[in-house]
């Protein structure tokens, strides 16, 4: 499946974005699916996952500013940032869990900076 993410830019600390992923294929409402995040000189990290039926999981360092959400009839998912750190920028890539490696596609970066 193909899965492209969009909405990153440039934010000031506090401040809020909104990730989308869309998704090629039907087959996505079947897959749990996840927002990754990528540091220059860091491993990726798994920063939000969700279940086909909207179960929602996240990354310590995200509780409670960041929320994740799917929508199985458009084949997109979302991911809404608040209160966004300057330890948050990185590109942000979605794609299923476990990975699939062809589907990590460009990501889209988030910067976070005064």
């Amino acid at each position: 499946v193909q899965l492209q993410a969009s909405g990153g830019g440039l934010v000031q600390p506090g401040g809020s974005l909104r990730l989308s992923c869309a998704a090629s294929s039907g087959i996505f409402s079947t897959y749990v699916m996840a927002w990754y995040r990528q540091v220059e000189g860091k491993q990726r990290e798994l920063v939000a996952r969700i279940t086909s039926w909207g179960y929602a999981l996240y990354a310590d360092s995200v509780k409670g500013r960041f929320t994740i959400s799917r929508d199985n009839a458009k084949n997109t998912m979302s991911l809404e940032m608040n209160s966004l750190k300057p330890e948050d920028t990185g590109v942000y890539y979605c794609n299923r869990i476990p990975p699939d490696r062809d589907s990590w596609g460009q990501g889209t970066l988030v910067t976070v900076s005064s």
